[in-house]
């Protein structure tokens, strides 16, 4: 340090500042923790449901009980239709198909919301990419989205015996690593921002379980996209210039829309909404990573 005379400002021979650019995701540095990438998968997928008397088979009665709740509620008790005459599809398959999607995407989002929360105990005392920790849980929630899509696959087999599966529609069905990778980035993405704003505002925490319910309902989870625009411009024609974009604007919900068509060759499945939700994802993505490389840098001190 200088000594410094009497009107002059402080100044230092050596300052020590992060030189990492914010947007970075440094491919390099996380293969070389790939061991630790790998472990703390096997922890996410192993310690879930860890002492429990049901197990693993919580990764089946979770989406199977939705389904059969919204069967009721939506398909049953408010007489949503799904399917058509010429293409019938079962309720209950139906419903599945958009939980199955979903809860990778929800899943994703609530488990790196709280990333810098539940790891500072680590954080502070060894280093290591930080990024590493949210996107094990992005890779262990895979593992979960593989059971329960074969889950739904069953049940599709079952219901095309019935003739009530609807009809898979190959031309648009190559497009689902797309749609998986999507759902993985937005709810990265999203994770990220979370993580980083609940190092100062814990009452965030709270509101990302509320807000996911909320957000699951303007996705389309339980209902055809265009019938709920039909619906609600019928009803409510001066709000039609909001509602339409809102609902054709969701890349949620053109997701789960998408993922159904591929299934049941029902409902919208258009390629602009596809590149526009790819388009989406990244950005939010990058957006996620720049919040979360920022405050990576000074969580410490405020965590």
């Amino acid at each position: 340090m200088n000594l410094n005379t009497e009107g002059e400002k402080n100044k230092w021979d050596v300052e020590i500042v992060p030189d990492a650019p914010l947007l970075k995701l440094n491919f390099k540095e996380i293969w070389r923790y790939r061991d630790l990438l790998i472990l703390f998968v096997k922890r996410d997928v192993v310690t879930l449901y860890k002492q429990t008397v049901l197990g693993p088979l919580w990764y089946l009665i979770q989406p199977l009980m939705t389904s059969v709740i919204f069967t009721i509620i939506f398909n049953g008790i408010a007489d949503i239709e799904v399917g058509s005459e010429a293409n019938p599809v079962s309720p209950f398959l139906f419903n599945l198909a958009g939980i199955t999607i979903w809860n990778y995407f929800s899943e994703c989002f609530k488990n790196t919301s709280d990333t810098f929360k539940k790891n500072e105990n680590i954080f502070n005392k060894v280093y290591f990419p930080r990024v590493i920790m949210p996107m094990s849980v992005v890779i262990s929630n895979l593992v979960k989205f593989g059971i329960q899509m074969l889950i739904f696959l069953g049940f599709y087999v079952y219901f095309s015996f019935s003739g009530s599966s609807g009809k898979i529609d190959f031309s648009t069905l190559i497009y689902f690593p797309v749609l998986v990778i999507v759902m993985g980035l937005l709810g990265l993405g999203f994770g990220m921002m979370i993580s980083s704003m609940t190092t100062k505002y814990r009452d965030l925490t709270f509101l990302v379980g509320f807000g996911i319910q909320l957000l699951m309902y303007v996705s389309a989870v339980m209902y055809p996209m265009d019938q709920a625009i039909e619906k609600l411009s019928n009803k409510l024609p001066e709000y039609d210039h909001i509602i339409v974009p809102i609902i054709k604007g969701n890349p949620l919900a053109n997701i789960v829309e998408s993922f159904r068509h591929m299934f049941f060759s029902d409902g919208v499945f258009n390629y602009y909404s596809v590149l526009y939700t790819v388009i989406i994802s990244i950005v939010i993505f990058c957006m996620g990573l720049l919040i979360f490389n920022r405050t990576e840098k000074s969580f410490v001190d405020t965590i």
